[in-house]
């Protein structure tokens, strides 16, 4: 049976594609104490299974991208999926902390083509407001699901145990490739299949980091993103740690964050038709200044942590707000390499983003002061960057 675009099974399609790589993520993290503890690592050593995991989705991306600009999205799509199963499923079994580092990296180096190609296919089929519509309603599908991820990966690990999430995670992949295999068209036209030579694919990177438009899009994305994951990479530990929360306690504190998030996702959609990408834009980046300066705040005079959840629920739905309004803006003016463009985006975010975890993740003592830091940094910094007056037009 195809997917057909429009409907919801296709977008629900789209949505688990590009949730591949925050289900890798989210669903584990009450899991890094007990991965510390059962291989004796240190937290900097137990973080890098996480940072890896970015590290790799951001340089697959790279290849990903120009791959399906070349020869479609179907193929190449598969052949990440097949690579993700295999390392899923090793990283389940494990024998130690650099092992397992390994994998993770492995693992995202499958999963990057499912996140690169998710954006490319909807660049394929729709494009500014329209795209960043579709943009919305998947990442509030996905929301949705990673809203549960947390939650069932601590119940898991305290059935199950850590190992038993990777075995999960294979099997998803499992199910998308299927679903890839029997029910995906290809949607990118014979006329704009591209070159694959080192020349040609320098040069689409050339053109893209030298057009404002795109830089613009793509550095608000970058510092809003750094700034959740330097949440996403700390939180188990300040919150379990620090605060004393269970590990299905600190799930179901992420479930309201994500709920946040989904929130965003669902006045994106509704109000980038009615006030336009840029004005939906803005209004993100504002909520994630203010998110970020609560984050502070909550360290400051809250010693339960339940100030800290709400600082991130309010930074959730200025992901929600800014993520698909940034990469329908960035993607719209190049149809004919959007595979491509939808790498770089890729690749630099995820790279900003595992940077601000691995800064997080070696700078956390006793307190979760390192964290809130990076958090306001970034989301201040977004805000700054979006509300600058713009000169001249895309």
């Amino acid at each position: 049976m195809r997917l057909k675009p429009g409907a919801h099974s296709f977008t629900a399609y789209l949505a688990a594609l590009i949730a591949v790589g925050p289900l890798s993520t989210d669903m584990y993290l009450p899991s890094l104490p007990s991965i510390e503890r059962d291989f004796g690592a240190t937290t900097g050593e137990t973080q890098l299974t996480l940072s890896a995991f970015l590290i790799g989705m951001a340089c697959s991306q790279l290849v990903y991208g120009p791959l399906a600009d070349r020869f479609g999205r179907k193929p190449v799509l598969l052949g990440g999926f097949a690579l993700y199963i295999v390392a899923s499923l090793g990283a389940a079994f494990a024998a130690d902390i650099d092992q397992l580092i390994a994998l993770r990296l492995a693992q995202a180096m499958g999963g990057g083509a499912s996140v690169v190609l998710a954006r490319a296919v909807v660049r394929d089929l729709y494009s500014n407001e329209d795209a960043a519509q579709m943009l919305a309603r998947m990442s509030a599908a996905m929301g949705a699901a990673l809203a549960l991820a947390p939650m069932l990966g601590g119940v898991v690990q305290a059935a199950l145990g850590w190992h038993s999430i990777f075995i999960f995670l294979g099997a998803a992949g499992a199910v998308l490739a299927l679903i890839t295999l029997v029910g995906l068209a290809e949607t990118l036209p014979p006329a704009f299949r591209q070159s694959v030579a080192p020349v040609a694919i320098l040069g689409h990177y050339r053109r893209l980091l030298s057009n404002p438009v795109y830089l613009r899009y793509l550095i608000i994305a970058c510092l809003g993103m750094a700034g959740m994951f330097s949440y996403i990479s700390g939180a188990s530990f300040v919150l379990q740690k620090v605060y004393g929360f269970s590990p299905i306690g600190f799930g179901a504190s992420f479930a309201l964050i994500v709920g946040g998030y989904i929130g965003g996702t669902l006045l994106a959609g509704k109000l980038s038709k009615e006030v336009g990408l840029e004005r939906t834009l803005k209004l993100g980046a504002a909520a994630a200044g203010t998110g970020g300066a609560l984050a502070i705040a909550a360290l400051a005079i809250d010693g339960t942590g339940y100030l800290l959840v709400g600082a991130m629920m309010v930074y959730g739905v200025s992901v929600g707000l800014t993520m698909p309004q940034a990469i329908a803006g960035a993607l719209t003016p190049f149809p004919e390499i959007a595979g491509t463009a939808s790498a770089l985006f890729g690749f630099l975010q995820s790279t900003a983003s595992a940077i601000a975890g691995v800064i997080v993740g070696h700078t956390l003592g006793e307190t979760g002061w390192p964290m809130a830091a990076m958090i306001a940094l970034m989301g201040l910094g977004a805000a700054s960057i979006a509300w600058i007056p713009r000169r001249g037009r895309a």
